[in-house]
């Protein structure tokens, strides 16, 4: 039975081949449309998180303030000033540290026998490369024996190296920090960086215990770590941490300023999931009203073919074998069409490859910019879409079929 009522519905379709064709194309031009939208966004969210990876998202940075609630005797606008004591207490008191560098930075001149430039040197120790993902691009980075020699020794970013020495040679040569000479032993991979104004990729790193030849190193400029664990009861503890060893409240976020870029990149997520909603409510519109034209086009063949259905019951087909048989024909249509849908969106996201997003603002930022990622959940997802519109766009025109009353079909001309 179910063979007879595909039968029928086959040939239906292939009678009025050019109806068939147009309802088929409008059906396919809405599940494109669906699957690209959703594509869109999980594109649009790989790329937020490639922004954030190239630094590494479990990082946390801890930097002084000055406090704006009253703690004990202390009143408020206390400065903080962290020392190394505090890089150990951090360590020691907060689960999931896994590495952790103080850091203390001073804009200083940079000269070679050509160049002469203002760049930030940072001192730091060698777990900072781990911390925050410094690839080499030439040469390395220097380790805890060149540390604790202060071994006068640094790594410079890629822009730096360009304006230093252009096409020459870098590891090896000498530069000079406010006077002082300097060899690199690396240079660092570029990062996303966007304009002249962002100085990322001319950072100077020198061993930690070295920057006390370029500025005062009792005081830190900072604490950087990465964890694992949750970053909301790291972020937590690190502010119980320093508030008891400070003398302020946890709940002062002035006092200590935290840079967590997992709560940072939660954030982002949260735009992400609401953008690819949007774009789902936009697409399911757009198939609901290819799905109208299905339906428009089954109510037609409904009346061009009443004396037919007419006929049928009148040899004894029943209410339901009518309504299985229009069905049929529109989940036929649907099917087709949603299949040509889906490989032509396969087939636009190759052509269309990287869509310009970061890059467009910032230099070494392709892997940042939006591909389309046609996903398996965004095809599952585009598929129940298409079958709820067949579903609802054939039923009422195979209702309306079924409900036929026999003899005025018959009648019908």
């Amino acid at each position: 039975m179910l063979k007879d009522i595909l039968g029928q519905a086959w040939e239906a379709m292939i009678f009025n081949r050019r109806r068939t064709a147009i309802t088929m194309i409008g059906m396919a031009w809405g599940i494109v449309t669906v699957v690209l939208l959703l594509a869109y966004g999980v594109g649009f969210s790989r790329a937020i998180e490639a922004i954030f990876a190239q630094w590494g998202t479990n990082v946390i940075g801890a930097f002084p303030g000055r406090t704006s609630q009253q703690a004990g005797g202390d009143k408020a606008g206390t400065k903080v000033q962290f020392t190394l004591d505090d890089v150990d207490r951090v360590a020691n008191s907060v689960p999931g540290v896994f590495h952790i560098s103080p850091v203390v930075w001073k804009d200083v001149t940079v000269q070679n026998d050509m160049h002469t430039y203002t760049w930030t040197a940072n001192g730091v120790r060698p777990a900072f490369q781990d911390i925050w993902k410094l690839g080499t691009e030439a040469g390395r980075f220097f380790n805890g024996q060149e540390d604790q020699q202060r071994a006068h020794v640094c790594v410079i970013g890629s822009e730096a190296k360009t304006k230093l020495f252009s096409g020459e040679w870098a590891i090896g040569q000498n530069i000079r920090l406010n006077g002082v000479i300097f060899t690199v032993i690396g240079v660092l991979s570029p990062k996303m960086q966007e304009g002249d104004g962002d100085d990322r990729n001319r950072q100077i790193y020198v061993p930690f215990n070295t920057m006390s030849d370029l500025a005062d190193t009792h005081y830190l400029s900072g604490i950087w770590f990465n964890y694992h664990g949750d970053h909301e009861q790291i972020e937590k503890s690190l502010r119980e941490t320093l508030a008891a060893a400070h003398r302020f409240r946890p709940s002062d976020h002035n006092a200590v300023f935290v840079a967590n870029l997992m709560t940072q990149l939660a954030q982002f997520h949260i735009l992400s999931i609401a953008l690819e909603v949007l774009l789902s409510m936009v697409g399911s519109l757009t198939l609901g009203i290819a799905g109208i034209g299905l339906m428009n086009i089954m109510l037609v063949a409904v009346q061009q073919r009443t004396r037919e259905i007419g006929v049928e019951k009148a040899l004894g087909a029943q209410r339901h074998h009518i309504l299985l048989q229009f069905m049929a024909e529109a989940l036929a249509i649907t099917g087709v069409g949603g299949a040509l849908g889906i490989a032509l969106a396969y087939a636009i996201s190759a052509m269309v490859g990287r869509i310009t997003f970061y890059s467009a603002i910032a230099s070494n930022a392709s892997d940042a910019d939006i591909r389309l990622l046609i996903s398996p959940a965004s095809v599952i997802v585009a598929t129940a879409i298409l079958i709820v519109t067949g579903l609802v766009s054939g039923m009422i025109p195979a209702i309306r079929a079924a409900n036929l009353d026999p003899i005025e079909a018959l009648r019908y001309e």
